[in-house]
């Protein structure tokens, strides 16, 4: 029987590099939202009285955001449809920027939501993600093996 780094993981779960990957780059555009929440606030303080609802909108919906992330890093596969939520607005997004190219930050935000689209897809894939769909995906305590339902 295997052990330590040559054991394979359970089935359905991801070996663990790939899931510690997936985690991490999860971590890392939640810390990215949480830069983008304070220049959120920057441009709160500046902005004139017609636009200052739509940028605290805006601001604090990077606060959401980043708290999507950081529950995908934290239970990435208790978390069924997350992560397709977040695909789907960070695709979205790219998109619609690309096609509005001439518009004020346009670049810019494709730029920024094409970065997290990767990073989101690729750890969807290392932490297979798509699992949480499962009927009794389970989240197994660390070095207990794979859940076990009853019945």
């Amino acid at each position: 029987m295997a052990t330590g780094a040559d054991a394979s993981p359970p089935a359905g779960r991801p070996s663990p590099w790939a899931d510690r990957i997936g985690r991490t780059l999860m971590a890392v555009d939640a810390a990215a939202t949480l830069v983008a929440f304070a220049g959120g606030i920057l441009i709160m303080t500046s902005v004139s009285d017609d636009r200052v609802i739509t940028e605290a909108w805006r601001t604090l919906a990077y606060i959401v955001f980043a708290g999507l992330w950081i529950v995908l890093a934290v239970a990435p596969r208790r978390q069924w449809g997350l992560w397709e939520l977040l695909l789907f607005h960070k695709g979205a997004i790219t998109v619609y920027c690309f096609v509005m190219w001439d518009k004020p930050d346009a670049a810019q935000t494709a730029i920024i939501d094409l970065f997290v689209l990767v990073t989101t897809a690729v750890a969807y894939v290392l932490c297979r993600g798509w699992t949480s769909w499962r009927t009794g995906a389970s989240e197994p305590a660390r070095g207990r093996g794979p859940a076990t339902s009853a019945g």
